[in-house]
């Protein structure tokens, strides 16, 4: 087993993607699923989200808050709560915490009440209930979520009824390159400003520190962790808020709106969500991506205009944390987050069937104007 995770970390960049040794003679399915690059019947019909109308028993959806598959658990929450009246008889409850994916190792969240793993005792309470009829109040709250920070709190619903969106906007002087640039995010929409530019070479993709990845931290990066070192490259934009003079709670799902152009014919735009401490440590909340061929359809890609502007939106996911007093909110754009995502090569060719070789350098820019109002939206709740 030490040799193969040893090894692993070599298969993230071998190249093409569809031809991994290992993958190919263990799980010949996977060059099946690079085949399907696009949703099409083949993932349609494995598609739990089609079929909410069919799950008719209660669940408990449990996720960590740094867990690879925390999106989809939300998700699935939200279809099945939401669904037909038939199914909606059946109980959800989320439960949402500080963990990475199984067995929901805690994180180090300094500051927050809860870090041991209580997921078990969750589950034996909801097997109790449900199974020998106790009566343990495991269905009073549908959402229970142990914020990053603080610690629990419940909710009637996903997102929560009294979250609001909070906008913040991007600006610059057209130097936001790196943490060292001049970026900023505040609340006013932005007048006539210098567009930001920056490279985006697949050779040397931003690297991933700690975010939602699986599933041995050897291998892969996993929970919170300084960004400072991917921060420094001038393959990164950076938006920071001023200091908040008080805290604030977020709890939702956030998500960049991002007017931008590039010299390809398609690329990545990646987001990080981060929160910055007094002392500088910029802590990685959430992050996010989208493909420019997949923006407006995981169906029917297309690629885009070569220094044409688009309007993309970037889904950062669920966030439950609280921001204290005296940090400040940031958001990296960059075009990649490897080894968490795979890297895009700028030609609009086969996805996973291109080597090195193939890969094109983009020029990359983000608008940030009254006209292209480049924003970070975050779902607020009172404290």
């Amino acid at each position: 087993m030490g040799a193969a995770l040893g090894a692993a970390s070599d298969w993230f960049n071998f190249l093409p993607i569809a031809d991994y040794p290992v993958i190919a003679d263990h799980a010949p399915y996977f060059r099946d699923w690079v085949e399907h690059a696009s949703y099409d019947e083949y993932w349609s019909r494995w598609s739990i989200d089609e079929a909410y109308e069919e799950i008719k028993v209660p669940a408990i959806h449990t996720g960590g808050l740094y867990d690879i598959f925390l999106s989809g658990t939300v998700k699935n929450f939200v279809g099945l709560s939401s669904a037909s009246a038939s199914v909606k008889s059946q109980p959800q409850k989320l439960l949402l915490g500080p963990w990475t994916h199984m067995p929901w190792a805690p994180v180090d969240v300094v500051g927050g009440e809860v870090s041991t793993n209580e997921v078990d005792d969750w589950q034996v309470s909801w097997l109790d209930h449900h199974l020998k009829g106790s009566e343990n109040g495991v269905l009073d709250h549908p959402v229970t979520v142990y914020l990053l920070g603080e610690g629990i709190r419940n909710f009637t619903a996903w997102p929560p009824a009294e979250a609001r969106f909070v906008e913040y906007f991007m600006h610059s002087q057209g130097r936001a390159n790196s943490k060292f640039g001049d970026g900023w995010l505040d609340r006013e929409v932005p007048s006539d400003e210098p567009v930001d530019i920056f490279i985006y070479d697949p050779s040397t993709p931003t690297p991933s520190l700690g975010g939602h990845s699986c599933c041995f931290e050897s291998v892969t990066p996993m929970g919170p962790a300084d960004q400072s070192i991917a921060e420094v490259s001038r393959m990164v934009l950076v938006y920071t808020t001023e200091p908040l003079v008080e805290d604030m709670l977020v709890v939702g799902d956030a998500f960049v709106t991002l007017y931008a152009a590039s010299s390809a014919v398609d690329t990545d735009f990646t987001t990080r969500l981060c929160v910055v401490g007094p002392d500088g440590t910029s802590i990685n909340i959430q992050e996010g991506i989208v493909r420019a061929r997949y923006r407006d359809s995981l169906v029917d890609p297309s690629p885009i205009v070569p220094g044409e502007v688009y309007r993309y939106r970037i889904e950062l996911g669920p966030v439950a944390t609280r921001v204290p007093a005296g940090s400040a909110i940031r958001v990296d754009i960059s075009s990649s987050d490897f080894p968490q995502w795979d890297r895009n090569f700028n030609t609009g060719g086969r996805i996973g069937f291109e080597g090195p070789l193939a890969a094109v350098t983009a020029t990359q820019t983000v608008l940030h104007s009254g006209s292209f109002p480049s924003s970070l939206s975050l779902p607020v709740v009172p404290g």
